[in-house]
């Protein structure tokens, strides 16, 4: 794959998509930038493939626009060399083998048969390629549709719950995928419901909730919108728990530690070593990017599940 890119960047202007009264996507503005993987989430039902959709031009915007390098996608001549996309796995002729359905898509855009055996071994499917594409697993198939999408080294990559199907190797291998694919100067652009992968993938985090923009922010300035506390142990946390409240600190007893907020580490310390008790742990904490998420985007939850037995009543 080269690593001398020319950078480009997809743009989102008003995007909006109406189906009858039902307004999937709601005046979205933002640009997702070269050089990082920028991670898209959202409930079920917040407009996140119909927005990746209407950047492909797969459906059209009710109103905005959304352009690949200063064009729709549709105005690109070859559009794989352009921005490559996996929104759905199982897009594609079962009966074929994964060799040909690759050089199906390859040679729609000027490209050769050697770029179609290379994506295969970059993807771990090289042994399989004269399998037909219908009997492979849900991981397998992910894999493939992420062969494609690289077919035309693209500078722009869009990928829809890519970890879907795969096992932990695989999750080990499409993060490290991503990540290489952001260095070398491309645009990454990925959804998923996997918040602990997002937290581990992304740099950047655009949040949508019923069809709007809810965030656009680096993963630190995102998190740092939750709640954060220190986690101390101590000797002596009866009379420390009195100490810090009197220094103005918020002390609640968690298991074996307790949790103080309001005051630095390093004032802890000295507060502690003043009154001669020993601390054993003092250990910066904050709200996970789960946490945050779901404090955000709660009243956008299209469908929400019940917790515990049928009566309501907790398990």
């Amino acid at each position: 794959m080269s690593t001398v890119l020319t950078q480009r960047m997809i743009e989102l202007q008003g995007l909006t998509k109406r189906y009858g009264d039902t307004l999937a996507v709601d005046d979205l503005t933002f640009d997702i930038t070269p050089g990082c993987v920028t991670g898209f989430l959202g409930p079920n039902g917040a407009g996140k493939t119909t927005t990746m959709r209407m950047i492909l031009g797969l459906d059209a915007p009710t109103r905005g626009t959304a352009l690949v390098d200063g064009k729709s996608y549709r105005d690109h001549r070859f559009p794989l060399h352009e921005i490559g996309a996996l929104l759905d796995a199982k897009a594609l002729h079962g009966g074929r083998r994964a060799f040909d359905h690759l050089l199906c898509l390859a040679q729609s855009n000027g490209i050769g048969r050697r770029r179609v055996t290379t994506v295969l071994e970059q993807v771990g499917l090289a042994d399989v390629a004269r399998k037909r594409a219908g009997t492979f697993s849900l991981g397998m198939g992910q894999r493939l549709g992420i062969a494609g999408a690289l077919l035309g080294d693209p500078a722009v990559l869009m990928f829809d719950e890519p970890v879907n199907g795969l096992d932990p190797e695989g999750i080990v291998w499409i993060r490290t995928l991503l990540r290489q694919l952001a260095s070398e100067g491309r645009t990454v652009f990925v959804s998923s419901h996997l918040m602990t992968e997002m937290a581990m993938t992304a740099d950047r985090l655009i949040v949508v909730g019923r069809g709007k923009l809810i965030a656009d922010a680096t993963v630190d300035e995102f998190t740092s919108q939750g709640e954060h506390w220190i986690a101390v142990q101590s000797s002596n946390p009866a009379a420390l728990a009195a100490i810090l409240t009197d220094a103005g600190a918020t002390v609640q007893k968690v298991d074996d530690s307790q949790q103080v907020r309001g005051l630095k580490p390093i004032e802890i310390g000295d507060l502690a070593l003043g009154a001669g008790i020993a601390i054993y742990g003092l250990t910066e904490q904050r709200a996970t990017l789960e946490e945050v998420f779901f404090g955000l985007t709660g009243d956008s939850v299209e469908y929400h599940g019940m917790l515990g037995s049928q009566n309501g009543q907790a398990a």
